[in-house]
């Protein structure tokens, strides 16, 4: 159950967030610093 809710929300992140690889990390503000933080957390639980 948890890792389907999580491979949902991967594939809802890929297609509504922002890809925010091509960017520098460190002159990330700190909203994208939390948004790539949250966007890393969720794809290492859908893959467990």
């Amino acid at each position: 159950m948890k890792k389907t809710l999580f491979k949902t929300l991967n594939k809802i992140n890929k297609v509504v967030l922002p890809k925010l690889s091509k960017k520098d990390p460190s002159r990330l503000t700190k909203w994208e610093q939390a948004l790539t933080a949250y966007r890393y957390y969720v794809l290492t639980q859908s893959l467990d």
